[in-house]
């Protein structure tokens, strides 16, 4: 077992590889920015070592200087979560070459399956159904055109080293390509540092169902089953749930065994993830391979049992996976993404301080976050302050308790996208289960707006308390005078706060 793990990330992630660490009994040695001096992960690691100013490209980047602080401070293994350095090939091969463990496939995995357009030459040669398009990086807006007369419009763009919606564009009408091309590749080359664009055929209203494998590296390849991917804003994931409405028994098996072929057939050993669009048909066409842990993973870890993050961690170390083939889900999880951004106002980002939070509990509820009352929240780093997990024996029962736990979570100085999330968990569309990935950008203006009257009580109730908390400390230090700020000012605040006048 590796004995000392340094993990190249910060927030969320961060505290839960530092746990799974703990419970494995591996030392931890957290990296940190100077705006993330005082975050949680950094306390809760047995050692921690600034690594540079705020901006990424400064620090949580600079992968050379991660592996310097690694071999200083005797750590045998890498841990480099998700984003960042996770699925850079050249930053898994430095780690090796140092002599170091990185826990996460080997780099020829990653360059097999990296870029988009390997990755579907990949699948297409390991016999996995494939979304009809290229193979080859574009070179022009003629050949855009003609490839798409081909296959039929609309069309989608995409970036051969993308992720997470950027450098795509779905282009519906001939008069569109040239401009969509452009803006794609810049998009591309400012995101990745690649303007590679490929064009595939855009497949209307499908699923977004994804499978998570594990691989060990004696040659076992397991499919842990699906997750729902579906609800999503501008291809970026704000819901996930395992297993999927959509999926019987026997498709999970074949969607498994394609993913267990698809990783096979790229040497792959640890976590990763395949990406499919399901038709209304329950036709499946393989998209990407995620080389890297996936922020959804929690609720796989739910409803198997199996600690993915340990795991990763003990596979490193050359254990054998001990799970049979076939694993079949036990009951329903839902994660909601809870982010600093203001649903209400464009899902424009919410920076400040985070005044107060208030935690859910409870049966089945389990949080994953990397803020605290007094965070400090700002735009150096993506917005997903936690993840919101729960777990029951159905569906509808799940979704009951994360509406509770929605309502228990508070949150007192900054916007956040709890709102939408209640407003999710009571629509009638998803509570049937009947989404796909274009579901959310139709349904989005019903699902954002002013908070109802009694969430706006809740949070002055939590402001008052906090400042009537302050009073009495400022009570207690000085020479008995009476608290001149007033309970009423804390609902003034927070009305204020969301855009009302207090009465």
């Amino acid at each position: 077992m590796i004995s000392k793990l340094l993990i190249a990330n910060r927030g969320e992630i961060a505290l839960r590889i530092i746990r799974a660490c703990r419970e494995l009994g591996v030392r931890t040695v957290a990296v940190y920015s100077d705006a993330d001096a005082q975050a949680p992960h950094v306390r809760a690691a047995d050692e921690a070592v600034n690594i540079g100013p705020a901006p990424s490209s400064e620090s949580y980047l600079k992968g050379d200087h991660i592996i310097e602080v690694a071999k200083r401070v005797g750590a045998e293994a890498i841990h480099p979560g998700y984003g960042f350095l996770s699925e850079r090939e050249w930053f898994s091969r430095a780690v090796r070459d140092a002599g170091l463990i990185f826990v996460g496939p080997p780099p020829e995995a990653i360059a097999a399956l990296g870029s988009k357009t390997a990755a579907r030459q990949l699948a297409i040669a390991a016999g996995v159904p494939v979304v009809p398009g290229t193979t080859e990086g574009l070179q022009d807006a003629a050949e855009a055109l003609e490839i798409a007369q081909r296959f039929g419009y609309p069309v989608l763009l995409k970036a051969a080293a993308g992720g997470g919606g950027k450098g795509m564009r779905v282009v519906r009408e001939p008069g569109e390509m040239a401009g969509a091309l452009d803006a794609a590749r810049r998009e591309a080359k400012n995101a990745f540092g690649d303007d590679t664009v490929y064009v595939e055929k855009y497949i209307v209203g499908p699923r977004h169902v994804e499978i998570q494998v594990l691989a060990d590296q004696h040659g076992t390849v397991l499919s842990l089953g699906e997750r729902e991917c579906s609800v999503q804003r501008r291809h970026q994931k704000m819901i996930e749930e395992a297993p999927s409405v959509a999926v019987s028994p026997e498709l999970r098996k074949r969607m498994g065994a394609t993913a267990v072929a698809a990783a096979r057939a790229a040497g792959y050993v640890n976590a990763g993830t395949c990406e499919f669009l399901l038709d209304r048909e329950g036709n499946y066409y393989f998209l990407e391979m995620n080389t890297r842990l996936q922020v959804e993973h929690p609720v796989t870890e739910l409803v198997t049992g199996i600690d993915i993050v340990q795991w990763q961690i003990r596979v490193a170390s050359g254990e054998r996976l001990p799970f049979p083939a076939d694993l079949t889900p036990r009951g329903w999880s839902i994660e909601c993404r809870i982010t600093s951004e203001d649903p209400a106002n464009g899902f424009l980002p919410s920076t400040g301080r985070i005044e107060y939070l208030h935690v859910p509990t409870g049966p089945g509820v389990r949080w994953d976050g990397g803020v605290e009352s007094g965070s400090v929240v700002g735009l150096h780093y993506d917005p997903m302050l936690a993840k919101l997990i729960v777990w029951a024996n159905t569906r509808d029962q799940a979704i009951a308790r994360m509406h509770r736990a929605l309502e228990e979570l508070t949150i007192v100085g900054i916007e956040s996208s709890r709102e939408f999330h209640l407003r999710m968990m009571e629509d009638e569309d998803f509570r049937r289960g009947d989404i796909e990935i274009q579901w959310l950008e139709r349904k989005l203006p019903q699902l954002v707006g002013q908070r109802a009257p009694e969430d706006i009580m809740r949070v002055a109730a939590a402001a008052g308390a906090l400042l009537a908390s302050r009073d009495r400390g400022t009570r207690g230090a000085s020479t008995g005078a009476v608290a001149t700020t007033p309970v009423t000012n804390a609902w003034q605040q927070a009305a204020r706060r969301e855009g009302l006048r207090s009465t």
